[in-house]
């Protein structure tokens, strides 16, 4: 199936992304060009420009300033941009949903795409804003205009094991993973034994249309999402190391079985 541009774009964020992208080309920049005054790629001042992403207030500020806007631009994004469903900097859902190809490590939580919502709300605390809003990440798996991306899930047992909620939880959790991989989502299982450059944290590498390939790494205060080419020879470094260690699909549908067994 030929894959076609999504039409789910917010119109608030294409509002937003038309009056940027006027003022930049008044400028006479390139995507690119208008990216390094903050920095940021300019792959995500095109998802911007879009209505793709959800930029920050301080993206906002700096492209008003180097625009010579005069206030329009971080006027416009008090009123259009702001939205509870999502953290301002959190443009990676949109890059995920563009992707031709995902492939993620998960050291220590299970990955947001692949989470119960039970699960996902012990780890958000209860926000039903939040839970939705993971939850309908998880569509891209299962659509079917466009194809979902070609995913690889990468899953350290030591979040098999990491208590999340409650035991009854857990089950339910790892049943999901066993049904998720039996409908046709690669997963598998990373053993906790070995070295490896996994071990150093959780990240996902997207392929895009172009074939450009970004980054996302989550840290306890934010998540950060990366394009520099030296940075994605280390994460693909990493995922070769990982997925050498990692169980065949078979295989690791008995291990979730078997630990399903000690959440009981």
């Amino acid at each position: 199936m030929t894959r076609q541009k999504r039409a789910n774009v917010s119109p608030m964020l294409l509002a937003f992304g038309k009056q940027l992208r006027r003022y930049r080309e008044a400028k006479g920049l390139s995507q690119e060009a208008a990216g390094q005054r903050v920095p940021v790629t300019g792959q995500y001042v095109g998802l911007v420009e879009k209505g793709k992403s959800r930029c920050t207030r301080e993206f906002a500020a700096t492209m008003d300033h180097e625009l010579e806007a005069g206030g329009t631009l971080l006027a416009l994004w008090d009123d259009l941009v702001k939205s509870p469903a999502w953290p301002t900097w959190f443009d990676w859902h949109a890059i995920e949903g563009e992707a031709l190809m995902l492939v993620s490590y998960s050291l220590s939580l299970v990955h947001g795409l692949l989470q119960t919502p039970e699960y996902a709300a012990a780890m958000l605390k209860g926000d039903r804003d939040a839970v939705e809003a993971r939850m309908s990440r998880q569509q891209i798996l299962m659509r079917e205009d466009p194809p979902p991306p070609d995913c690889v899930f990468l899953i350290d047992s030591c979040a098999l094991h990491r208590e999340v909620g409650s035991p009854e939880i857990m089950r339910g959790q790892l049943q999901h993973l066993i049904a998720l991989i039996e409908k046709g989502v690669p997963i598998q299982v990373v053993p906790s034994e070995g070295t490896h450059m996994g071990n150093m944290g959780s990240f996902t590498l997207a392929t895009l249309e172009d074939l450009q390939e970004v980054v996302y790494v989550e840290t306890a205060a934010r998540g950060f999402t990366m394009a520099d080419p030296e940075d994605l020879v280390a994460f693909r470094k990493a995922l070769q190391e990982i997925q050498a260690c990692a169980l065949p699909v078979r295989q690791s549908i008995d291990e979730l079985a078997r630990t399903v067994e000690k959440w009981k």
